[in-house]
């Protein structure tokens, strides 16, 4: 009798004590874990991208960071700013705006900075910020935007 006590006690013991860890650990919500090195050099390649769209009308190395952060972390945490700068990026350079010359070197050049090719993907970088950030701050200004890339087509 003392030993089924015994062994009842330690199992009773044993859930209490288990249970008290499993309660003990995080619970991790998957669309907020960030990377935090990826989340800087996405950070960082934002402002190089915003000081170039911003302060020296230098669209093709704005467009060119914001490509980066695309490929390298889609799960960055200011990805609707990364799309309206690309969008925008490529909007005016499709105009001929900007202190940059489209390279025009190789057949690849051509091709990118073709002004219908950069009018296609501003249209696509603008339609995905509205689609995927509708809280987003530059949203009234992309859906403009893609009336007026809409209506040239």
């Amino acid at each position: 009798m003392k030993r089924h006590f015994v062994t009842l006690s330690l199992a009773i013991l044993s859930v209490f004590v288990l249970s008290g860890l499993a309660s003990a650990q995080k619970q991790i919500d998957p669309k907020v874990l960030r990377d935090p090195l990826l989340e800087a050099d996405a950070r960082h390649n934002l402002e190089v991208a915003n000081n170039y769209f911003k302060l020296k009308k230098a669209y093709i190395g704005s467009l060119k960071r914001c490509e980066e952060i695309m490929a390298a972390y889609p799960d960055f945490s200011h990805m609707d700013e990364v799309l309206y700068v690309a969008g925008m990026s490529s909007y005016y350079l499709a105009d001929g705006k900007g202190k940059q010359k489209a390279p025009q070197r190789t057949e690849d050049d051509k091709r990118k900075y073709d002004p219908v090719k950069l009018r296609e993907d501003a249209l696509a970088y603008l339609s995905q910020l509205v689609e995927k950030y509708p809280q987003s701050p530059f949203l009234p200004d992309a859906e403009r935007l893609i009336k007026e890339l809409e209506a040239k087509k």
